[in-house]
């Protein structure tokens, strides 16, 4: 796959995202506020944190399809990072403030809500699970770290309107059978919610950060490099090889040993083709090579 159709179907993912999340967003806020249900408000400002997130994922996305330039020879796939972070970030933002608005609700007067509330949440949830789906599935595909974690915000949501459902039912049973405690069973419902965001955006933003500061693949996931590079004529030792990881693609630094009697140019050539080998793999963008003298 060409990095044209690569980011054209990431592009097209994020834009499903916004407008997805736009529509959900004002379909749970309505019908929150119409059947007075905390669980619902809630999700719905969690839906309405995913357009935040799809929309910085997609400019994310914009910004790393930029081909290298002067100040930016590695090129701009850390742009795709940089989006998962701050995705990571709104996510936390919402988990506080839902779980403050939720914890307030259980110190006031309460009524059950109206049974639609139940409906609003399944229709959620069979949608969330839908998009969770087809983003992770295509983030995996193109390697894009943003849509992988923008995927989980629509799995977070899932897990969130399971919660709320909950709490609507049980709020909506205990109305109708007149246990007035039941009722808080609603709020309880949407401060679950807040902790089950908080956590999933620490996990997200922690994996996130890791990944940009400069992560090398671990020894196993390195073999099939270090293979293709013994597999040139002239290369008597490996000396040493970091994959960094630059977004949805590797940078390769190595050192290789020759022997000490060739030519500059000799050597050069030997270098050049370790680094055409290396740039066979799809993933890879650039790559590096320090020549040794052989001892």
């Amino acid at each position: 796959m060409n990095k044209e159709t690569r980011f054209k179907q990431a592009e097209f993912a994020a834009m499903v995202g916004i407008v997805g999340n736009i529509l959900l967003a004002i379909f749970k806020w309505w019908i929150g506020v119409y059947s007075g249900s905390k669980a619902l408000i809630a999700d719905a400002v969690h839906s309405a944190s995913d357009v935040a997130g799809s929309f910085a994922v997609y400019i994310g996305l914009r910004a790393a399809k930029q081909p290298p330039d002067r100040d930016h020879p590695y090129g701009h796939g850390k742009a795709e990072l940089i989006a998962a972070i701050i995705v990571a970030v709104l996510l936390f933002i919402v988990g506080i403030e839902i779980g403050i608005s939720s914890f307030k609700s259980l110190f006031e007067p309460i009524e059950a809500p109206k049974t639609i509330a139940i409906v609003a949440v399944v229709i959620s949830i069979v949608i969330k699970e839908a998009m969770f789906r087809y983003k992770f599935k295509l983030g995996k595909k193109l390697k894009s770290e943003a849509l992988i974690v923008n995927a989980y915000e629509h799995r977070s949501d899932v897990y969130s309107s399971i919660a709320a459902l909950v709490g609507i039912a049980s709020a909506v049973i205990g109305g109708m059978l007149g246990i007035g405690w039941l009722e808080y069973a609603d709020p309880v419902a949407g401060f679950f919610v807040a902790l089950m965001i908080l956590g999933m955006a620490w996990k997200l933003g922690k994996d996130s950060i890791h990944n940009t500061l400069d992560h090398v693949l671990h020894e196993e996931d390195t073999l099939e490099f270090k293979e293709a590079v013994s597999t040139v004529k002239d290369v008597k030792r490996l000396d040493e090889l970091h994959a960094r990881e630059h977004g949805h693609y590797l940078i390769i630094d190595l050192k290789i040993s020759v022997d000490p009697s060739m030519t500059v140019e000799e050597g050069h050539k030997v270098g050049k083709e370790v680094k055409n080998r290396l740039l066979q793999f799809n993933n890879v963008q650039n790559v590096f090579v320090h020549i040794n003298p052989y001892r």
